[in-house]
């Protein structure tokens, strides 16, 4: 028996030795190796390029709060927002279904902003027309064009005076910095302006179905429970969502 059980231990160890000795002899597998450094710059043409990149980075960090704040994205996603809540379902649609409605509407209604920013900014910096720095103030222009349209004179002068400059007498004395949360609030308004509006409708048949239940005595059962399928059928039937990105489209005009 011992003899029986030594064979099988015996073969297992030459095996053992023998794949050592292979992977020894296989060549090792090259690793990559990642390496980060600065060096001296060879002449101003490197200096530029490593500012352009840096440039580029910041850019790409700041671009959620660009696209969230400095756009027609803050007023959509509130307003579709808004008018979920006011139907009454609570994940319907999801969140990944009004974000994903609100950026293509975005898209969709800052379309003539971007095209002027390619046209007067980016293809002449990519054709090597312009540099860095007149590129970006040209890109700068459409979208303060565009601020200042949607921007109203109150809450332009409110951060006028909290800055305490000067009354500007053209748009063009306007700071950027002053013409931003100026802006913001104003989107902000305007999408809250927009959301009480479309509340107005459902909240009318809210009151009815509650009214209706306390007369027929049936207080035990939640008025939602009922006005709920009420509300979808008003949506669909005057189709709301035509409706509200009609309204939201044409409120940047």
């Amino acid at each position: 028996m011992a003899k029986a059980f030594r064979a099988p231990i015996l073969i297992g160890a030459l095996m053992l030795l023998a794949m050592g000795g292979a992977a020894r002899a296989a060549p090792a597998m090259p690793l990559p190796k990642f390496t980060v450094g600065l060096d001296t710059a060879k002449g101003p043409q490197d200096v530029s390029l490593s500012l352009q990149i840096l440039l580029i980075l910041t850019v790409l960090s700041l671009a959620p709060a660009i696209v969230t704040m400095l756009t027609s994205f803050a007023r959509i996603v509130i307003v579709l927002s808004f008018t979920r809540s006011a139907i009454g379902a609570q994940q319907i649609p999801p969140n990944s279904v009004l974000v994903g409605l609100a950026l293509f509407l975005t898209f969709f209604t800052m379309a003539p902003v971007w095209k002027d920013v390619n046209t007067q900014a980016l293809q002449p910096y990519l054709s090597h027309q312009l540099n860095y720095q007149v590129a970006a103030e040209r890109a700068v222009k459409p979208v303060r064009g565009f601020m200042l349209r949607q921007t109203r004179e109150a809450d332009l002068s409110l951060f006028v005076s909290l800055s305490h400059l000067p009354r500007p007498h053209t748009e063009a004395d306007v700071p950027t910095y002053v013409l931003i949360p100026a802006f913001i609030i104003g989107e902000l308004k305007t999408a809250f302006t927009m959301g009480f509006i479309v509340f107005i409708p459902f909240l009318i048949i809210d009151m009815v179905v509650a009214v209706t239940l306390m007369s027929m005595g049936m207080m035990m059962v939640p008025p939602v429970l009922i006005s709920l399928p009420f509300k979808i059928l008003l949506f669909v039937m005057v189709n709301g969502w035509h409706l509200v990105a009609q309204a939201l489209v044409t409120s940047f005009h």
